[in-house]
């Protein structure tokens, strides 16, 4: 779009789940509630227009086996764009994706830096693999190399005990927190378990991405640390295939994951429930592909979250989370736009209409 080309979003603009105005102006990339004064090229769009949708747990530059070259990230980083996606909050990259940020036409991306984890105890390639003695060195060079975020691999499969264990110990865990924080970093985990969780939270831990082993006895603590969860649905939708490949060689695994699997629904609505921010993200990278996020956001509603509560999990309510604005008076103008109100069907998010990202039309 040149400097002189405005653009003119007309119809519903949900500012808010409840803020909903008729009409936008896109002036020089930046969102205006004025129309603009002076003669000037105009493009008129219509349709329902929210920010533009947040993954909050999505993987650019990362592959099967590890970090991947930048024409695939690039690709990545496309389909989550015509998805919706406009901001990622990227949840462990091998890969220096900082060339992205010069790229006006590619989604937004904070970085937590790579994954940290306990040796032999992680997907291989993936992660620094190191012992705690070193944890506090690693979250230290993650967070200056990150974006205000670091990631840690909570628990993983122990294969000498044959199930899901705990990584790090308390002590370890509680110093490398304290000094992701000193230096101005939040720290979230990778948890599948149940045994991982209370030293984490304990700890001071910001978020913990999956939380399927989330319980009723713990959901206070995550309460009143104000912990938050990033459930990832369309990737515990795996765990039945994962059961099926290991019960032959880790039973106890096997049997474990696919109990997280059966009560998923039901431990993301208590979580809901009692008080926990609950956010949109894919775990898209790896073994998923990309472009998830508006199934991800119907997994919500499945599990029981109101779908305007759902929505603003991947909206107005994800973007304040990660200290972004939405479709603030002066703010950049990353928007899409739908042919219905998604708040009253969150399926609509699977089809958007356009994607205006830094005030262009790319979609």
């Amino acid at each position: 779009m040149s400097d002189d080309l405005v653009l003119h979003m007309k119809g519903r603009v949900l500012v808010g789940p409840e803020d909903v105005r008729d009409e936008v102006w896109v002036v020089d990339g930046r969102i205006s509630y004025d129309r603009p004064a002076g003669t000037r090229d105009v493009r008129t769009v219509e349709g329902w227009a929210l920010p533009g949708l947040v993954d909050a747990h999505c993987h650019v530059g990362l592959g099967a086996h590890g970090p991947v070259d930048d024409a695939t990230a690039e690709k990545q980083a496309v389909t989550d764009r015509e998805a919706g996606t406009l901001l990622i909050r990227d949840a462990g990259s091998p890969s220096d994706t900082r060339w992205t940020d010069d790229r006006e036409d590619l989604p937004r991306i904070i970085r937590a830096g790579r994954h940290i984890a306990r040796t032999r105890r992680y997907i291989r390639g993936y992660a620094h693999e190191i012992e705690p003695d070193d944890l506090v060195a690693y979250v230290a060079r993650e967070a200056r190399r990150g974006d205000g975020w670091v990631k840690l691999v909570g628990d993983w499969i122990d294969r000498d005990l044959g199930d899901l264990s705990a990584c790090w110990p308390a002590d370890a865990s509680r110093a490398a927190i304290a000094e992701a924080h000193r230096l101005g970093a939040r720290v979230t985990a990778h948890c599948f378990a149940e045994d991982s969780l209370r030293d984490l939270v304990e700890a001071g831990i910001d978020c913990v991405e999956h939380a399927t082993g989330l319980t009723e006895e713990l959901i206070p603590l995550f309460v009143e640390r104000g912990v938050a969860i990033v459930p990832t649905l369309v990737n515990i939708a795996t765990f039945p295939k994962l059961a099926d490949g290991g019960r032959a060689r880790y039973p106890r695994w096997s049997a474990h994951i696919r109990r997280l699997h059966e009560r998923r629904y039901d431990t993301v609505r208590a979580a809901y429930d009692a008080g926990i921010p609950v956010f949109v993200g894919t775990d898209a990278g790896g073994t998923l592909p990309h472009g998830l996020v508006a199934a991800e956001v119907a997994e919500l509603v499945t599990a029981g979250i109101p779908a305007r509560q759902a929505l603003s999990a991947t909206t107005w309510g994800a973007r304040e989370w990660l200290g972004r604005p939405g479709l603030d008076e002066g703010a950049p103008a990353d928007l899409v736009v739908y042919e219905s109100d998604p708040r009253a069907d969150v399926r609509v998010l699977a089809a958007p209409r356009r994607v205006v990202l830094d005030g262009k039309v790319v979609s």
